[in-house]
């Protein structure tokens, strides 16, 4: 009788044990093909609220809704087997109360079979992030730039490039890792500040822009790939996918108009013993 080995599925405490131990490798996706790609790859799946500028095309991700998230969260889980999967909490579902965001959480974990839950926000959300994680909600947390918060801050700008600007990212970092957060991502944040909340906290560091000593590193998988027209300073293009997909559309447009596609190959003959049932032309089919 044979055993197959079942690939288990990373869960929010290994992803805790990793501190200070090989980097965590995490990107965004938002389908079950990329996730079957990243999954090969990557220790964490962000399902994040990015989505709503890379797929639909917002200039923020303030109007993105819960129900957009757990849609896509449900294609990801589909199309990993590996990777911990992690969906972002979109602007307007956990602000209110923590009972509103263990709702909005429960329900997200329950759809779509993720495994954490990522929120912006530093010591503003610290109770919040241990009353879920008391009630069996991992929390990824987020600090320095927060992109839900743009109407506040007026701009995707860089956070922490004074020292005097320091101590309140600093303060959020630690309340968070206190509150029960698994790992708190970094986003634009000075490189000094980076290397410095990193060795302040016993949890992981998720670096976007902060450091590369942080225990980890995500990009948004559209950024780089180079299918986004615009990308922060902080994303290498690891590829250049946008002018390969036009090349090809243009390449396809060209034979449709042509009658060159599709070809001989691409469609669908008669089998030979059915060519010679075919009525002749004029004559109506056999009676026989």
């Amino acid at each position: 009788m044979s055993v197959q080995n079942e690939i288990r599925r990373l869960a929010a405490p290994d992803i805790r044990a990793r501190k200070g131990g090989e980097p965590i490798v995490c990107l965004t996706s938002y389908h079950a093909h990329t996730a079957r790609i990243v999954d090969a790859y990557c220790d964490v799946i962000l399902v994040g609220d990015s989505l709503g500028m890379v797929m639909h095309g917002l200039e923020t991700t303030v109007p993105v809704t819960l129900d957009m998230m757990i849609l896509q969260g449900h294609a990801v889980m589909r199309g990993s087997k590996r990777a911990l999967v992690v969906v972002d909490m979109p602007f307007g579902c956990y602000e209110a109360s923590k009972e509103q965001a263990f709702t909005s959480a429960a329900r997200v974990m329950k759809e779509t079979g993720c495994g954490a839950i990522k929120i912006e926000g530093g010591r503003r959300m610290a109770e919040t992030i241990a009353f879920l994680t008391e009630r069996g909600v991992p929390v990824m947390a987020h600090v320095g730039l927060t992109p839900q918060a743009i109407n506040t801050i007026g701009s995707f700008r860089a956070q922490g490039r004074d020292a005097s600007d320091w101590a309140p990212i600093e303060a959020d970092a630690r309340a968070v890792a206190e509150a029960g957060a698994f790992a708190v991502v970094l986003e634009a944040i000075a490189e000094p500040l980076g290397r410095r909340v990193t060795a302040q906290i016993a949890i992981p560091t998720i670096g976007i822009g902060a450091s590369a000593t942080c225990d980890g590193q995500v990009l948004v998988l559209e950024d780089m790939l180079g299918l986004s027209p615009r990308v922060p300073k902080f994303v290498k293009r690891f590829g250049e996918l946008g002018p390969s997909i036009e090349e090809a559309v243009k390449t396809y447009a060209q034979e449709v108009r042509a009658r060159t596609f599709p070809g001989p190959e691409h469609v669908y003959p008669m089998r030979s013993t059915s060519v010679s049932k075919l009525p002749e032309r004029g004559k109506g089919p056999s009676r026989a």
